[in-house]
């Protein structure tokens, strides 16, 4: 696929993904979504899902790279995928935290439905990532494993103890990402706990590091394509807006955990011009 096909192919899940994550929120009725940062994860999961990553559609499959959501609560852009690659129905989605539903609020491990791994309580994803990665490399395998985090999700002390445990056990083949929409569930990061400067802090601990615009597709490719020169553990912080894709959600950490309502749903279904 020349790079400008992939480029818009990536920006059409991206859309698809959106309209994914709207038909969740809104079926979910009186059960609040965490719709905000979901919508700012977007575009790195359709770049990850449909252009970086090396996958398989057997779950099973030691070939595969693999996915961790550390971000649990966002759950809805992971589902939103795996329909998109067949794993979920769409009539499926529709089931998102209903009685007896696989789709939780937290992915839970469902291989058959395309969910590797159990996430959701924070800080723990990197860690997890750390020693799926370890057992490849013990195995000779060539796979890489790619973590997606939250920037308030860094507030965990257990993210730097495994900051510095992959560059003492020289795990390259990690890749973090950050989602760095710079709010958390109560508030904006500055607020809450301010991490200062980010990428430096990253640096500071050994890890090769690079910002890009999360939403810019072409900014994303770069990016990931230039961290398979490099043999360290690599973290791409994604410059990002909470509620993306929606006039009434970006930049509203209301939308962090709200209900979607009709009109709502019908209004941002004409901003996807759907």
């Amino acid at each position: 696929m020349k790079n400008k096909d992939k480029i818009e192919s990536i920006k059409n899940l991206a859309k698809k993904l959106r309209k994914n994550i709207l038909d969740m929120s809104l079926y979910a009725g009186s059960s609040s979504a965490h719709f905000g940062g979901a919508l700012s994860s977007v575009e790195i999961v359709s770049t990850l899902f449909n252009g970086i990553m090396e996958l398989d559609k057997n779950v099973e499959s030691e070939s595969r790279d693999r996915f961790i959501l550390s971000k649990g609560h966002g759950c809805l852009v992971y589902y939103a995928v795996l329909a998109e690659l067949g794993y979920i129905s769409y009539d499926e989605l529709k089931t998102f935290e209903k009685n007896d539903s696989d789709l939780l609020g937290h992915p839970v491990i469902n291989r058959k439905k395309g969910i590797e791994f159990s996430n959701g309580s924070l800080g723990m994803g990197l860690s997890l990532g750390i020693g799926v990665a370890k057992a490849l490399k013990i195995k000779n395998l060539k796979n890489k494993v790619f973590v997606l985090m939250g920037d308030g999700e860094c507030n965990e002390g257990s993210v730097w103890e495994s900051a510095m445990s992959a560059v003492h056990l020289s795990i390259d083949n990690i890749t973090l990402i950050i989602d760095n929409n710079n709010f958390q569930q109560t508030g904006s990061n500055s607020e809450i706990m301010n991490l200062g400067d980010i990428k430096k802090k990253w640096e500071s601990f050994g890890w090769y590091t690079e910002k890009c615009n999360g939403h810019d597709v072409e900014d994303l490719i770069s990016k990931f394509e230039n961290f398979k020169k490099v043999s360290k553990p690599k973290v791409l912080i994604c410059e990002t807006i909470k509620g993306k894709g929606f006039k009434f959600s970006e930049n509203n950490n209301k939308w962090h955990h709200s209900v979607l309502s009709k009109s709502q749903y019908e209004e941002a279904l004409k901003e996807l011009n759907l």
